[in-house]
């Protein structure tokens, strides 16, 4: 298995996982609420949260790696909720999603992989490294989250995508389709994040 983590699941050929990424400092209900949602929605197998060691467009994290890998796991830690977490971009060297997907797809040639996004960081994404050949890689969910959404934050990435928009209640087809391809979940918005959790511990 060459640099990957060693407890890397052993997933059916067929199976549909989605990717979330981040730097969960800290992990919290809402990253679950957004991947049970993708689960139930885009009928996903599974959701593996990847932990990156340092987002490239955030401050350092305020707890170390090992730190947000164990409160994360135990956060998720019933067998049932089908979610994976792991440090895999600090195993692989991998410092952004782009090769980290592209590794992945190398391991798992048949796996349906899917990448999963809160609508609040969707117009980052023209800041990612390789945004365009990580959108050819795979199709993007997009969850409702925060206070800004996809239409108000001004997706410019729509220029690419136009016309590989996939409706919200055909979302369970998002991980057969041909990227470049997007689909905008349904439901209530997810306000819950990280910064206002580590506010609150901070006593701000």
């Amino acid at each position: 298995m060459g640099n990957f983590a060693p407890d890397l699941p052993d997933v059916r050929e067929s199976a549909r996982v989605g990717l979330l990424g981040g730097s969960f400092d800290p992990a919290h209900e809402g990253h679950v609420a957004i991947s049970l949602r993708a689960m139930r929605q885009a009928q996903l197998d599974w959701v593996w949260w990847m932990i990156n060691p340092q987002n490239p467009l955030k401050n350092t994290p305020s707890m170390s790696l090992c730190k947000r890998l164990a409160h994360a796991r135990r956060l998720v830690r019933h067998p049932l909720r089908r979610i994976w977490v792991s440090d895999i971009e600090a195993r692989l060297g991998t410092g952004y999603t782009v090769n980290t997907v592209q590794a992945l797809r190398q391991r798992y040639p048949r796996v349906r992989f899917v990448l999963l996004m809160g609508s609040d960081n969707l117009v980052e994404l023209l800041r990612w490294r390789d945004w365009h050949t990580l959108a050819r890689l795979l199709p993007l969910l997009v969850i409702p989250r925060g206070v800004r959404t996809a239409v108000s934050a001004g997706f410019e990435g729509r220029g690419l995508y136009h016309g590989h928009i996939i409706p919200s209640e055909c979302a369970h087809r998002l991980a057969e389709a041909l990227p470049p391809a997007v689909c905008f979940l349904s439901g209530a918005k997810i306000r819950l994040s990280s910064t206002q959790l580590r506010k609150e511990i901070d006593g701000f």
